[in-house]
């Protein structure tokens, strides 16, 4: 269950919550092995707690990744969607030589991304949404 209480502020007091999706260079399927998924899941995770980016929800799907964050109040979604690919995609060659044989000029990530506004009375489906990627897709990672 995700934590909903409400964040003070100096001046205000509110919720954020964002749904961002983004997907593979050339939507290859670099994560459909689960030795792929966790490396991808866990640069994600360390590039969103060093930018103090709150990951509810993750879902790494074979070729593109969903996510339910809360961003901190000096960062927009796109600043956050930049840090969060660019500073993956550094991290993912680095611990995975491999991936640069696909990708010469390390570019993990494609341009382009969506990152959309969640309120407070569509969490839930937002939620169920995102965690069940896998049965909408199909996939069974090996």
């Amino acid at each position: 269950m995700i934590k909903t209480t409400l964040r003070r502020y100096s001046h205000k007091v509110g919720l954020n919550f964002w749904h961002m999706e983004w997907c593979t260079k050339y939507r290859y399927n670099m994560m459909n092995k689960l030795k792929n998924k966790n490396l991808v899941t866990a640069c994600i995770l360390k590039v969103a707690k060093k930018h103090k980016i709150k990951v509810h929800i993750i879902s790494v799907m074979p070729d593109h990744i969903h996510m339910l964050v809360s961003l901190p109040k000096n960062l927009t979604d796109s600043q956050a969607l930049s840090i969060l690919k660019g500073g993956s995609s550094y991290l993912i060659f680095r611990n995975n030589e491999n991936f640069a044989l696909r990708y010469p000029r390390r570019n993990f990530w494609s341009a382009g991304s969506c990152s959309v506004t969640v309120g407070y009375n569509d969490l839930e489906s937002m939620t169920n949404y995102i965690e069940n990627q896998e049965q909408h897709h199909e996939v069974a990672f090996t």
